[in-house]
């Protein structure tokens, strides 16, 4: 937009006639977040609570609009083109738009730096895990949020990087990321209630619609429980007890992309139990893209 005709249209933000608002809203609101210092500049000259009000309602707006297309973007993606780390940081826009996710790509790289220093080529997976849970767990402190367990907080990458702490879906997240970046071949589980991270052979592995045959996976670990291992037929003896089926859809390694609706739908939660309605209806329209 010409700057001239935005800066017109940013002074009449404080008109007290509600249909003039309301049109320059809608001119303002279809342009994207590179008005928004403008605005800002507006709302820090501006003596006028209601025009400031209005502002910060159509600054957050354009930050939705933005994240919510950052969002769709990620998910036309290629399955094999799409980063579970800018999916994760996608949905720190939500609650963080001037996140800059090279700081949390920064952070993660930096955690996988020391458990890198760790590992060597002659070791298992299996090895490598026990590694990875020591590091991740012991050393590092990360773990499920206990003391505050519906916090919307829990959700959030940046979050997790500054306190150690998330929820069930996200320290899942979280794990895969590490795991992936210290070139293991971890793929996430919908586990009920609980997701699980999958370390699958990779000379085998077939994806298939998202997933991997089920021979594949050569163990299961739980990043709510400090990485704790367990076998398939744990996992299944645990399913068929408490009348899960089909049990491949407990057990089977499923696409990236539901993991990142997995982590809205808990953040929604989260929003509900807080009564913070608006921001549930927003969570809500995010997970009306998948």
């Amino acid at each position: 937009m010409d700057k001239k005709k935005l800066t017109a249209l940013i002074n009449l933000l404080d008109d007290p006639d509600i249909t003039v608002f309301g049109m320059v809203e809608k001119e303002l609101l279809k342009q994207n977040d590179d008005i928004i210092p403008e605005l800002e500049k507006k709302w820090e000259t501006s003596f006028d609570e209601n025009a400031q009000e209005r502002i910060e309602t159509i600054i957050q707006n354009i930050q939705f609009k933005e994240t919510k297309s950052r969002l769709k973007m990620w998910l036309k993606r290629k399955e094999d083109e799409r980063s579970l780390l800018n999916g994760f940081c996608h949905v720190d826009r939500f609650q963080y738009p001037d996140l800059n996710p090279l700081n949390l790509q920064m952070k993660v790289e930096n955690l996988r730096k020391t458990i890198w220093l760790e590992l060597n080529n002659s070791l298992t997976l299996l090895e490598k895990t026990t590694i990875l849970n020591h590091f991740l767990f012991n050393v590092h402190g990360y773990g499920v949020n206990l003391s505050n367990p519906h916090s919307a907080q829990n959700c959030f990458l940046n979050q997790i990087l500054d306190t150690k702490k998330g929820n069930s879906v996200s320290m899942s997240i979280f794990y895969t990321i590490i795991a992936r970046q210290l070139e293991l071949p971890a793929r996430m589980v919908d586990f009920p209630k609980n997701p699980l991270v999958a370390i699958v052979d990779a000379k085998l592995a077939r994806k298939v619609h998202g997933s991997t045959q089920n021979s594949d996976v050569l163990f299961y670990i739980n990043p709510s429980n400090k990485g704790a291992i367990t076998s398939r037929k744990e996992i299944e003896y645990h399913l068929k007890k408490n009348d899960y089926q089909p049990l491949f859809e407990y057990t089977e390694p499923k696409s990236d992309v539901l993991f990142i609706q997995r982590l809205l739908e808990s953040l929604e939660e989260s929003y509900q139990s807080l009564g913070y309605s608006e921001k549930e209806e927003k969570a809500k329209m995010l997970l009306k893209l998948f």
